[in-house]
């Protein structure tokens, strides 16, 4: 049987950093102290650590010192690493190492599975998402101590700060929502957010959702969208429209012009060469979202954003109660985006109690099932458009100025640009209040309020060469 450790490669290594320290911080992007397998190695490798973040010298001096302190010098292996000699090329040393640690972890997961399986009373269910978990962790390098010392996260909260300043105090700190008037207002997304996005049907919310998935997408980031409500075709559609200026009634019946046509086939090519993953099984419980996002994020870690569409067609596995299912479903959301460092975008519909009110701007109490999920969010956002409910009125008055044989005439004329408001209804880490975008009908498309074009919506088209020739294409 192959055995799981190599000593002398890891004193090779060890030898090879204090030889040269300057290749420390490379080795130490890839390999964690506990991806040695001796002990002294792996506190001898911690120390490393310790001396690099206080910015002392990687040498025999001071890690000796160190480690006495620590109570874990060891003097004969000390000397024995020492008289090894140093290597130029380390990279294919520190990938066995590597590659051993891995196979430990495995063998220790093998063990834990049995245990779990046997020892523990758990629904499979339960049992299946634990590993995989823990598989997870061990193929991404994730596993983490139970706490993060002081030192350690002074040294990460500077770091953040620094990074801050070097981006001349940018607003946006998180993922783009693809909106400037959004990202002033939260920031951008954070890594680990569960965002809330809810409205009352035909505000937009999936269109909104897509819109920032679209840009996501264009700026070379991944998107991952588990739409339970709408098959791929029509999300591809409904994205085509957005990026081309093309009416979605004129794609949906292929009614297009030649140079609409020439513009369908560029954006099409381009699409199809983005990171973009439709899941529209039509059946999600969180059990199978946690299984296929994290094995998509593995696959493409450049995946940026996922997004639930929507939240209450989701189910929870076994609950005695609805408000515990989504209760279930939404704590799991919050930790599977902390688990992948990505924001979860979960649409959700509002109670239609609003409707009886005048201002029928949405409000926290409006979720359904509010409770968890007001608890569980990071980010709130409602979607309210005034025009939708003032013709959905007119519309009212004109049928029963019908059904009483009166002639009725409305001076509500349909918009093809509307007044579009992004409540912040809750923001763990920053302000509440009301973004104004505009929403053009024709393509389904949210922008913000300077890039409106007005009524007739005019686009401004960029010139590309291509093969066949010069062609415009609309910007995003």
């Amino acid at each position: 049987m192959e055995t799981l450790s190599n000593l002398d490669i890891e004193k090779a290594v060890l030898s090879s950093i204090i030889y040269d320290s300057s290749i420390y911080e490379e080795i130490a992007s890839i390999l964690k102290p506990k991806d040695f397998y001796h002990p002294f190695h792996v506190n001898l490798f911690k120390a490393m650590e310790h001396l690099f973040k206080q910015d002392k010298p990687i040498d025999e001096f001071f890690l000796k010192e160190y480690l006495e302190g620590q109570k874990q010098f060891d003097e004969a292996d000390f000397l024995e690493l020492l008289s090894t000699n140093a290597v130029i090329n380390t990279k294919a040393y520190i990938a066995q190492i590597k590659e051993l640690s891995i196979k430990r972890e495995l063998i220790r997961l093998s063990t834990d599975i049995k245990k779990l399986t046997v020892e523990e009373e758990h629904p499979s269910s339960d049992l299946m998402d634990e590993i995989e978990q823990k598989l997870y962790k061990i193929t991404q390098d994730n596993i983490t101590e139970d706490f993060k010392d002081s030192d350690l996260m002074v040294k990460d909260t500077l770091d953040f700060i620094q990074e801050m300043k070097a981006r001349g105090n940018s607003k946006l700190i998180g993922v783009d929502t693809g909106f400037r008037a959004l990202n002033d207002k939260t920031s951008g997304f954070g890594a680990g957010d569960l965002v809330i996005l809810a409205a009352r049907p035909a505000m937009g919310k999936t269109a909104l959702v897509l819109n920032m998935a679209l840009k996501a997408i264009m700026r070379g980031e991944g998107a991952a969208v588990f739409s339970l409500e709408m098959p791929a075709e029509q999300l591809m559609l409904r994205m085509l429209s957005i990026h081309t200026s093309i009416p979605l009634q004129d794609l949906r019946v292929g009614n297009l012009t030649d140079e609409q046509w020439t513009r369908l086939s560029s954006a099409s090519d381009e699409m199809s060469k983005s990171k973009l993953f439709v899941d529209d099984d039509g059946f999600a419980t969180i059990h199978h979202v946690r299984t296929k996002l994290r094995k998509l994020k593995s696959k493409h870690p450049e995946i940026s954003v996922a997004v639930i569409d929507y939240l209450q067609l989701m189910t929870g596995e076994g609950s005695e109660s609805r408000q515990q299912e989504i209760s279930e479903v939404s704590r799991g959301l919050k930790l599977l985006a902390r688990e992948l460092e990505i924001p979860i975008i979960a649409l959700s519909q509002l109670n239609r109690g609003l409707e009886a009110r005048e201002n029928k701007r949405p409000m926290l109490s409006d979720l359904r099932e509010s409770g968890a999920i007001e608890q569980d969010a990071d980010i709130i956002l409602f979607v309210y458009r005034d025009d939708v409910y003032r013709e959905a009125k007119e519309k009212e008055k004109e049928m029963k100025a019908k059904a009483e044989g009166k002639e009725y005439n409305s001076d509500f004329k349909k918009k093809a640009e509307e007044d579009a408001e992004i409540i912040v209804g809750k923001q763990r880490n920053g302000p509440t209040g009301t973004v104004n975008l505009v929403f053009q009908k024709k393509f389904t498309r949210f922008v913000d309020e300077e890039n409106a074009n007005g009524p007739d919506i005019e686009i401004e088209y960029e010139n590309i060469d291509t093969k066949e020739g010069s062609i415009e294409v609309p910007p995003i």
